[in-house]
């Protein structure tokens, strides 16, 4: 409880943080519906090195449109550890998450990228108990696929933010 807190106060905890959308910000995003959901695989994960600073991607795939997204660095190498099917000497975070989700009698069902706004694209996991139960949980596109592929779960992006990669 706040008041059994013994050290200082931290200011603002009433207000969230910068990073969540609040009701100003999302004024325009409208809810937009990016259709349906088209199942991606991941085509391998690129460095570009440009003003002295190394930019990395995921790069997913349709078959026919790729969409590129920034992550980061430790994020391209939890990816790309499963792709080439290395194994650290120590379990990394997305396989810490992946056996507390275990742990907890739950599976990754599937990862969507489902939405895109102001730049930044959002993701989600979905997580099944059984043949009944799913939570859905905000996350991070590079941490959904970092997990998809430790579960060997389906990847998926909407259709509409696919068309968007092409157009850019």
């Amino acid at each position: 409880m706040p008041e059994e807190y013994e050290g200082d106060q931290p200011e603002n905890l009433d207000i969230p943080p910068s990073f969540f959308p609040s009701d100003s910000t999302l004024e325009g995003h409208g809810g937009v519906d990016y259709g349906d959901l088209i199942q991606v695989r991941v085509d391998g994960i690129f460095a570009h090195e440009g003003t002295g600073k190394i930019s990395y991607y995921v790069v997913v795939s349709d078959g026919e449109r790729k969409l590129p997204i920034a992550i980061g660095a430790f994020e391209a190498n939890a990816i790309n550890l499963i792709i080439e099917n290395a194994r650290p000497d120590r379990p990394m975070t997305h396989d810490l998450i992946k056996n507390v989700i275990e742990r907890l009698d739950y599976s990754l069902d599937r990862a969507a990228i489902d939405d895109y706004w102001n730049g930044v694209y959002y993701a989600k996991l979905y997580l099944r108990k059984g043949d009944s139960e799913e939570i859905e949980i905000d996350s991070r596109p590079s941490d959904a696929i970092a997990l998809a592929v430790r579960f060997g779960a389906p990847i998926y992006v909407a259709d509409g933010i696919l068309d968007i990669a092409v157009e850019d």
